[in-house]
């Protein structure tokens, strides 16, 4: 013999599948950024590993006699020079400012500041900042690859 409390939850739970929507909605307003986090993640792990491995350490990237200890004009100035290196750091500081962009918009909505009235403008600031490092971080290996630096 069934308790008729089950019997009531058995019911409802039938009622909840049948209401239940099967499709999902997918238009949900996101970004770029928003979207690429995990790989850019990914990308960034494998970013600073390589890069204390690099110009930290020297201890790929160089050939034998290149890599100088606290000579880092110099150690710059070779790592850079070898084209498909320049280009992952390129690559990795972009995925680096789309997770800043990010970030920094998901800082200022998590403390409440953004509204609807500010909203574009903070979106504005967030992806100005991420600009603004984009160019700096890979201002020293464009000009290395452009013989500025030498």
């Amino acid at each position: 013999m069934r308790d008729s409390s089950n019997h009531r939850y058995d019911q409802l739970t039938r009622v909840s599948w049948v209401a239940r929507v099967i499709s999902v909605k997918r238009d949900i307003e996101t970004t770029f950024a928003a979207r690429v986090m995990r790989w850019g993640g990914v990308l960034l792990v494998a970013f600073v590993i390589f890069h204390l491995l690099h110009l930290t350490g020297g201890v790929v990237g160089f050939g034998a006699g290149q890599f100088k200890h606290l000579a880092v004009y110099q150690n710059v100035v070779v790592a850079f020079a070898f084209w498909p290196v320049t280009l992952f750091y390129i690559v990795a500081i972009g995925a680096l400012c789309l997770h800043l962009n990010h970030g920094i918009w998901s800082l200022l909505q998590t403390l409440g500041w953004s509204s609807a009235r500010n909203a574009a403008t903070l979106k504005t600031l967030s992806r100005a900042i991420a600009i603004v490092a984009f160019v700096g971080f890979t201002s020293v290996p464009v000009a290395v690859v452009a013989g500025w630096l030498h």
